[in-house]
């Protein structure tokens, strides 16, 4: 159902929003609209925040007073490899397909002047199942956001439930994949589709062939075209 409450936790007021809509992108679009602070993170249900996160977040904008959107480090779970940031270092178009959604903490002021919004086609309950927080951030740049990663981890994951969006390296995966570039690369989106797969292919290619993972690729890429 829709509701709304407020309440006063550890001396600050938390409001709570319920919503009959679902969609990753709807609902934090719903809480950025919403949002009163200066500087916004983006919780999941699945992280814990590390005991100084506040001031971690605080410090680094502090430091880089020019960043409109700070990426951080997450402590991920045994066995996942998920990029580290070793050294501060300038998030540009080629190298933001790094950072999930929980790594994001930006200006509000920065995204709500510039009207940017998360894609409401991609995310967890949308048509396409993945690739919002991505296209958060390069949106972003591409209306001239200063973005940085730094190496301080302000959160871990927690090992508590099953992904839900990933089940594995199936067709749904690719075709969402196919989709998901096309949106960030128009026409060079398969040439980027097949490099990823050459690169990946110890990973991605687990379930199916080759060929059969690219013709679920293009496939998405067409889907998402006709939209």
């Amino acid at each position: 159902k829709t509701d709304y409450r407020a309440y006063d936790r550890n001396d600050r007021q938390v409001r709570w929003y319920d919503f009959r809509e679902k969609g990753v992108g709807l609902n934090r679009n719903n809480a950025l609209l919403r949002a009163t602070g200066d500087i916004c993170i983006l919780a999941d249900d699945d992280i814990t925040y590390m005991p100084d996160y506040e001031e971690t977040i605080l410090r680094a904008f502090r430091e880089n007073p020019g960043a409109d959107m700070i990426l951080f480090n997450i402590q991920s779970l045994p066995g996942e490899h998920r990029y580290v940031a070793k050294r501060k270092h300038r998030v540009q178009q080629h190298n933001c397909g790094k950072y999930g959604a929980v790594r994001i903490a930006f200006r509000r002021m920065s995204v709500i002047k510039n009207a940017i919004c998360f894609n409401q086609l991609f995310g967890g309950g949308s048509m396409f199942t993945a690739g919002e927080d991505t296209m958060f951030i390069r949106d972003s740049l591409r209306k001239g956001l200063k973005v940085i990663a730094v190496p301080d981890c302000i959160l871990k994951l927690n090992d508590t439930r099953p992904s839900t969006w990933f089940t594995g390296y199936d067709r749904k995966y690719f075709e969402d994949m196919g989709s998901s570039y096309y949106y960030h690369f128009h026409c060079l989106a398969v040439p980027c589709l097949v490099i990823q797969l050459i690169k990946r292919r110890k990973t991605l290619l687990q379930e199916m062939s080759f060929f059969q993972a690219l013709r679920y690729m293009i496939y998405g890429v067409n889907k998402f075209r006709k939209i």
